[in-house]
């Protein structure tokens, strides 16, 4: 669990309702139905349109990284690289039959096997890097259905504000009706300012930042089983890994 995303978002939110409540206003008045339908149900409806079905799941499936982040880390991922170099280098490329299927991630295991199989070096180098371009790219694009409904949303409060002030213009005789339809024109903009900036947009930043980081784990595992398979000393690739670490 990502404590530090719970916690900003949970100061973001309370920083907003106790602004406020200190400019003498009611946390009841932020609270409109009709406002955040526009602007929830506009923003994905519209994201929908933009996105093709299968970026659009996998966005959907990334979403649980803001709070669940993947588990791997730089020196983890060193510590076991090092540990495939040993059990190579003390029992043959064989020898690494036996650790293939305790890897839990694809990646690994792909470029395990690869090296198993007695592959040319550059076959391995290239076939891994082709794999890892293509999982950012399709990892990025699916990051950036979270911009793009962070751009969308604004639009949408705004839309939801000339909505509320439609509203009103049709009900100046009667004054019981005002109420709501103001309501409705200023929050539906405060949902749509406040959604964009304050949890759609970290979303994308932080997704893409992890896919980043996924990538810089995928080139040093890449870079650690092209040094296997060039039969290199683990010292020499501890050090050269070092350097990504």
């Amino acid at each position: 669990m990502d404590t530090l995303s719970l916690v900003g978002l949970a100061i973001a939110v309370l920083a907003v309702l106790f602004g406020q409540y200190l400019e003498g206003g009611q946390v009841a008045m932020l609270l409109n139905g009709p406002a955040l339908l526009i602007v929830v149900g506009g923003t994905l409806g519209a994201t929908m349109v933009q996105s093709p079905l299968d970026v659009f799941l996998r966005a959907a499936q990334m979403s649980r990284w803001v709070f669940r982040p993947p588990v791997r880390n730089a020196a983890g991922t060193l510590a076991e690289i090092l540990l495939w170099c040993r059990t190579a280098r003390r029992d043959g490329l064989l020898g690494l039959e036996g650790i293939v299927d305790a890897v839990t991630y694809d990646f690994g295991r792909k470029a395990l096997q690869l090296l198993i199989d007695g592959n040319d070096p550059v076959v391995i180098r290239e076939t891994l890097q082709m794999d890892s371009a293509a999982r950012e790219s399709r990892d990025l694009q699916a990051a950036r259905v979270f911009e793009a409904m962070g751009g969308y949303a604004p639009t949408l409060g705004i839309l939801g504000a000339v909505i509320g002030l439609i509203h009103v213009m049709n009900n100046l005789s009667d004054p019981a009706l005002l109420g709501q339809g103001i309501g409705v024109a200023f929050v539906a903009t405060v949902y749509g300012v406040g959604i964009a900036n304050v949890l759609l947009l970290p979303i994308a930043s932080k997704l893409k930042a992890l896919v980043r980081a996924e990538s810089k784990l995928q080139d040093m595992i890449t870079v650690g089983v092209v040094s296997i398979a060039d039969g290199e000393n683990p010292r020499i690739v501890e050090s050269r890994l070092q350097g990504l670490v």
